[in-house]
């Protein structure tokens, strides 16, 4: 490696090749897998975490081939428990930068409850949830995201369900970042990414993935040049929440709740300014659910950043407290603690 690729401190520096395994990604082509990969990979080297000290653990789907692809450590444990295995790896060692790669249908149905607890106690963990809408792994079932109405091979005549809202959840789990970001814009997902490794606390990353197969065409809307200025607003910290083709809409508060409205300047009535760091939900649960609406567009960025105690920092002070109370501990003082009996063969 040439001398233009050494940092200052006598590291090496990294590139997207040094993360890139010798295993070939095996996804359907144009899977909005690969795009997440790319970016994942583009933020790795800036992240200045030797490659030793990161892991990916993923639970089972397609996104869950994941870390077979990153040349890092890496786990594929089982269905929806990818929270409990990367909470169990950080808090054995904290020093550790720790990823957690989950579906729609793995981190939200049979997930779900480990998500919800993960978050609770903000352990210091980067969560990317891949929402393509639908069940690829077992090809095309509904999921916990589908829409309602979907037709699928497990719903033929549409899904009678209401679709589960994953920002939603993480936000009233606990979590203290919060974004969403989607497979076609790459450069919007590398930054989300990006900013979602560096937090420290649980970060969650929901990206809108497209399944090219069994579910093509989901989020085009959001997407399309002729759809995406009018179904998106995307959320910069300090601004107003103006979109649409010619930038003249906003999104007004209006006693509890926003409604699309003309915009003409900073002086319009009802305008907000996007506070990412604010510990009043009343704003990022409003913007949430607008996700999907047809009478709103739906948002993208960051809905919180906020600084918290992790459980790992809290556990470790913890564990030097009663050390200094107790004295070190060993295997001996901890069989004969509490109360024993004896068993006697007669």
């Amino acid at each position: 490696m040439s001398e233009e690729n050494k940092v200052n401190a006598g590291q090496v520096q990294l590139t997207p090749a040094d993360f890139t395994s010798k295993s070939e990604p095996r996804w359907c082509p144009g899977c909005g897998d690969y795009a997440i990969l790319a970016a994942m990979k583009k933020v790795l080297p800036q992240l200045g975490v030797p490659k030793e000290k990161i892991v990916f653990v993923s639970g089972i789907g397609c996104s869950s081939r994941f870390p077979y692809y990153v040349d890092t450590f890496g786990i594929h444990s089982i269905h929806g428990r990818a929270p409990t295995v990367a909470s169990g790896i950080k808090l054995a060692n904290p020093d550790l930068k720790v990823f957690v790669i989950t579906g729609d249908g793995d981190g939200l149905s049979i997930g779900g409850n480990h998500f919800i607890h993960m978050c609770r106690r903000n352990i210091d963990l980067t969560v990317v949830l891949f929402n393509n809408g639908i069940y690829g792994l077992t090809k095309g079932q509904y999921a916990p995201t589908s829409r309602k109405g979907q037709i699928t091979k497990s719903s033929p005549y549409g899904t009678i369900e209401d679709p589960f809202n994953p920002i939603l959840m993480a936000l009233a789990s606990g979590a203290t970042f919060v974004a969403r970001t989607i497979d076609r814009n790459p450069k919007h997902l590398a930054d989300t990414l990006y900013r979602a490794s560096m937090h420290k606390g649980v970060s969650f990353v929901e990206v809108y993935q497209n399944c090219v197969i069994f579910n093509d065409g989901a989020y085009s809307e959001f997407f399309k040049p002729d759809t995406k200025e009018e179904r998106t607003v995307y959320m910069e910290h300090g601004k107003p929440y103006v979109f649409g083709k010619n930038k003249d809409k906003y999104l007004k508060w209006v006693k509890d709740h926003f409604e699309v409205a003309p915009y003409s300047g900073e002086n319009d009535e009802g305008i907000i300014l996007h506070d990412e760091n604010s510990i009043n939900p009343t704003y990022e649960f409003s913007l949430a659910s607008m996700s999907l609406s047809p009478d709103y567009p739906t948002p993208f960025g960051v809905f919180r950043d906020v600084e918290k105690e992790t459980y790992e920092d809290l556990l470790l002070d913890q564990i030097k407290k009663v050390k200094e109370m107790k004295g070190e501990g060993t295997l001996e003082k901890l069989w004969d603690a509490g109360n024993t009996f004896y068993i006697n063969e007669d």
